[in-house]
C-alpha cells in the first residue's frame, strides 16, 4: 500500500500562486506515476497533471498549461504541483494519487487508472 498527505492549500487571490506538496509513503518503489486531479462543488474529478517516475515525463491539461509545473523529488518522495496565475476556474479541492501497478499504457488522465488517493487540499482562489 502506500499512503499519500496533501498539502498547500490556502485561499489566494487571483493571479497569485501556490505550490502544492503530496508525500508518499508505505510502498513507494512499485509507484509508476503520480497524479493530480481536482474536483470542484458539483462538478466530477478532472485530471490536472501526472509524472511517471521512470522517466519523468509529464502530462497537462490544457487549461493549466503553461501556468502549472509538476515535479518530483524522488529522494523525498515527493510530488510537488507549482501553481501561478491562479483564476477563479481552479477553484477547488486538489487531489494526489499514484498508479502502483505497471500497465502497458499509462492512463494518467483517468481517475480509475490510479491505485491510491490523499485525502485532498482546498484551494480557493478569490476574484
Amino acid at each position: 500500500h502506500v499512503q499519500l498527505v496533501e498539502s498547500g492549500g490556502s485561499l489566494v487571490q487571483a493571479g497569485g500562486s501556490l505550490r502544492l506538496s503530496c508525500i508518499a509513503s508505505g510502498r513507494t518503489s512499485s509507484v509508476v506515476a503520480f497524479g493530480w486531479f481536482r474536483q470542484a462543488p458539483g462538478k466530477e474529478r478532472e485530471f490536472v497533471s501526472a509524472i511517471k517516475m521512470s522517466d519523468d515525463n509529464t502530462y497537462y491539461d490544457d487549461s493549466v498549461k503553461g501556468r502549472f509545473t509538476i515535479s518530483s523529488d524522488n529522494g523525498k518522495n515527493t510530488v510537488y504541483l507549482q501553481m501561478n496565475n491562479l483564476k477563479s476556474a481552479d477553484t477547488a479541492v486538489y487531489y494526489c494519487a499514484v498508479r502502483a501497478r505497471h500497465t502497458p499504457v499509462l492512463y494518467v488522465r483517468s481517475p480509475m487508472w490510479y491505485d491510491y488517493w490523499g485525502q485532498g487540499t482546498q484551494v480557493p482562489v478569490s476574484s
